[in-house]
């Protein structure tokens, strides 16, 4: 009994060292969001294990995982009506509000989700949920793209499938079929989903032939360039939960299939030294100490290396794919692209990738909006619904809706 008086505050001391994180003072919800990462960090410790030991890859097991726990929650709408479908061989679930008496045509969003391109699914309850409260705030067919994950396959097969079902859903003999307003369609995404809609819109906006195109493109916390791992917002919060700095690179590295003794190179910007010939011509477009502002630059360095590996690009080549990284488009490419909204958090390695994107496209004539949340943290749009629900993600749901209803 005496030992279990010493063993139990041990174990709680030993479980509060292992959760608590300093956290800057103005994030939403801190304790709740330790517990999230304390998990996060948990289930992939024990994955990187299953890994080592040859037993399976460990983002098989950690999106395995992700479903398995996920149990589907609030998906089903009496409002509501959710199908799966197959767009040129690209899985897709479509989520179509009833129709009205006075109303012939809905507008639409093609939603492509997050996940390092690794992770989550259009079917899980968390954009499930998301997709489900889109069309019935907005009156809107929600397209829900299922693209395949790394490591069965990566880039660019993500990018060819989002590409593919969001062509194929904006053919006028599909808009039709699902009673859809050519002129009031927007493309979207979130983090890695960001990612692929900025490339999408970018691909869709030099194809001549399309006699549909997106009205809008509105992006959440999008992953736009690999060129710079030292951004303000990256040596900020290179220790913030929900995406640190290095599983940012990790999830880089897995999707061009590469190799992750890398890591190291990357983070430190050797791949885009001033020795590196190839990566020259892209310096000019992602110069943050031109395109953010003062809030966002604070006292932070460049991080410019002026000898390092030019071997990295040869090795992988996609670090400067414009397919891949949206940020590196030339202005030309930027000045086609729709009314743009960008989501941003202060908390999160990836803001400034938001920021630069949009000060570029405002450059170039595209009228954006940058929505930018002080209190928040790379995901939080997703987490809405208990246990993982926060009130930064209601806060940023609602913003992101709010835009797409007044502008769709």
């Amino acid at each position: 009994m005496r030992a279990a008086w010493v063993l139990l505050p041990a174990l709680a001391a030993l479980s509060a060292y292992y959760v608590y994180l300093p956290l800057p003072g103005s994030v939403s919800d801190p304790w709740k969001l330790m517990l999230l990462d304390a998990t996060f960090r948990a289930v992939q410790q024990t994955c990187h294990l299953i890994h080592y030991l040859r037993l399976s890859h460990h983002l098989i097991v950690l999106n395995y995982l992700i479903c398995t726990f996920d149990k589907l929650k609030s998906v089903s709408s009496e409002d509501i009506k959710i199908t799966d479908a197959v767009f040129d061989g690209v899985e897709v679930r479509v989520f179509e509000p009833p129709a009205k008496g006075d109303e012939s045509l809905k507008r639409s969003v093609v939603y492509i989700h997050g996940g390092g391109w690794a992770l989550a699914s259009a079917r899980i309850s968390l954009y499930n949920n998301l997709c489900r409260i889109m069309a019935e705030s907005l009156n809107a067919v929600v397209v829900s793209v299922e693209y395949r994950l790394v490591p069965k396959v990566c880039f660019p097969e993500q990018y060819y499938d989002a590409l593919r079902a969001t062509k194929h859903f904006l053919q006028p003999d599909v808009l039709a079929q699902y009673s859809v307003d050519p002129s009031r369609i927007a493309v979207s995404g979130d983090s890695a989903g960001g990612n692929l809609a900025a490339a999408v819109c970018q691909q869709l906006s030099k194809e001549e032939n399309l006699t549909v195109r997106p009205k809008l493109q509105a992006l959440i916390y999008p992953v736009l360039q690999a060129f710079d791992f030292n951004t303000p917002s990256y040596q900020q919060n290179m220790n913030m939960p929900v995406l640190p700095r290095t599983v940012m690179v990790d999830y880089w590295i897995d999707y061009f299939n590469g190799n992750y003794d890398l890591a190291h190179e990357l983070l430190i910007n050797n791949h885009t030294a001033l020795n590196v010939g190839r990566a020259l011509s892209f310096r000019a477009r992602l110069n943050w100490t031109s395109l953010l502002p003062p809030s966002f630059k604070k006292s932070y360095k460049p991080v410019v290396q002026s000898t390092g590996t030019a071997a990295i690009v040869e090795q992988l080549p996609a670090l400067l794919d414009v397919r891949a990284v949206p940020l590196l488009a030339d202005d030309a490419t930027l000045a086609r692209q729709p009314r743009t909204y960008v989501l941003t958090c202060e908390n999160d390695v990836l803001r400034d990738d938001g920021a630069m994107y949009a000060k570029r496209l405002e450059r170039a004539g595209v009228p954006v909006t940058l929505d930018h949340f002080h209190d928040c943290f790379h995901g939080c749009m997703i987490f809405t619904v208990w246990p993982t629900d926060f009130s930064a993600g209601v806060q940023t749901r609602n913003s992101y809706i709010k835009w797409l209803d007044e502008n769709l």
